[in-house]
């Protein structure tokens, strides 16, 4: 019996042994960086809400993500912040008009990086309205139907500026359908789509929707993001998804929903993607500077559990700190 009892314990005392028979592995290629991209092409902002992350316009973000490479992150997200003096509409048309934001910055990272750096882009309009909500407003309220022309069109701009991955994260019902089909449709059958499948409406976004002016203006999210009580919900937003043609789904938040992260890796072929959010990681920030907790212990552990969970694909606004210090 004390051999049994014991059995676990001795593969621990030896560090070489432990890390050995690992259960959950992080390896920088599961990393994607997200990137928050200023219309000035000079400009940098520090985040107050998000201590080392920056706004940036496109030559210090190429900068970075050169930078970032040889650490070996491999993947961004972009999100666009259109300038304060620029004009909003309320169908977010600015989102893919000529003079569009993303697709500029997605030219100037493909044309530097080529196929060394995976593009992935966030499709939503809530940086582009004038009211802050992710679709077409209709008798004060978000109008499903009539957002899904200008989420395609959005995407579409994304994937002829050179986008490796389209990421729609609005969570209206049928956008993955409209996306998929408007991308065929113009000769754009291979570029992938990573759905914002399972986005709960969190109280952990704060800090994101200060890095990207992206608060709505009246009202809340709850009509159209998931209530943070439900799980099976999950499963079927997914199954929706998939049969509109997601390629990769997401879980957003990623702490919270660890049972959520689990279940869809159960129940899909699909690869799965989980994003430590800017409120997860404002508040690791926040109790590190205080001296409560131990960063980098910290940042581990949540890492390590969301591949324990099952993620294929985890995008962290730690990736760069956790490479740069060696901690993998």
């Amino acid at each position: 019996m004390s051999d049994l009892v014991n059995r676990p314990r001795r593969l621990r005392f030896n560090p070489v042994l432990r890390d050995l028979v690992a259960e959950a592995r992080l390896d920088p290629r599961l990393f994607v960086m997200p990137h928050f991209v200023l219309r000035d092409p000079q400009r940098v902002e520090d985040i107050a809400a998000m201590p080392g992350i920056q706004r940036q316009g496109i030559e210090p973000l190429l900068k970075t993500v050169e930078s970032d490479l040889k650490l070996g992150i491999r993947s961004v997200l972009l999100f666009g912040v259109p300038g304060d003096d620029e004009p909003k509409h309320p169908d977010g048309r600015g989102a893919y008009d000529e003079n569009a934001l993303i697709p500029q910055a997605v030219a100037a990272l493909k044309k530097r990086f080529g196929s060394d750096l995976l593009v992935i882009t966030d499709v939503c309009l809530c940086a582009y309205t004038d009211h802050g909500h992710c679709g077409v407003i209709k008798n004060g309220k978000v109008a499903n139907d009539p957002t899904l022309e200008h989420l395609a069109r959005m995407a579409l701009a994304h994937a002829r500026a050179g986008a490796d991955v389209v990421a729609p994260s609005d969570m209206m019902d049928g956008r993955v359908a409209a996306i998929r089909e408007l991308l065929d449709e113009e000769g754009f059958v291979d570029t992938p789509i990573m759905s914002y499948s399972v986005k709960y409406a969190s109280g952990y976004y704060g800090p994101f929707r200060e890095a990207a002016h992206s608060a709505p203006q009246f009202g809340d999210r709850k009509s159209y993001q998931m209530d943070a009580r439900n799980r099976r919900e999950a499963l079927l937003e997914a199954e929706l998804d998939v049969a509109e043609g997601a390629d990769i789904l997401m879980v957003k938040p990623g702490l919270a929903y660890l049972d959520v992260l689990r279940d869809l890796k159960e129940n899909f072929v699909q690869p799965v993607a989980v994003y430590n959010v800017s409120g997860e990681y404002s508040m690791v920030k926040a109790a590190a500077q205080r001296g409560w907790i131990d960063e980098r212990a910290v940042i581990m552990e949540n890492l390590h559990a969301f591949r324990r969970a099952g993620a294929d694909i985890i995008i962290t606004y730690h990736a760069r700190e956790v490479l740069a210090n060696g901690w993998l």
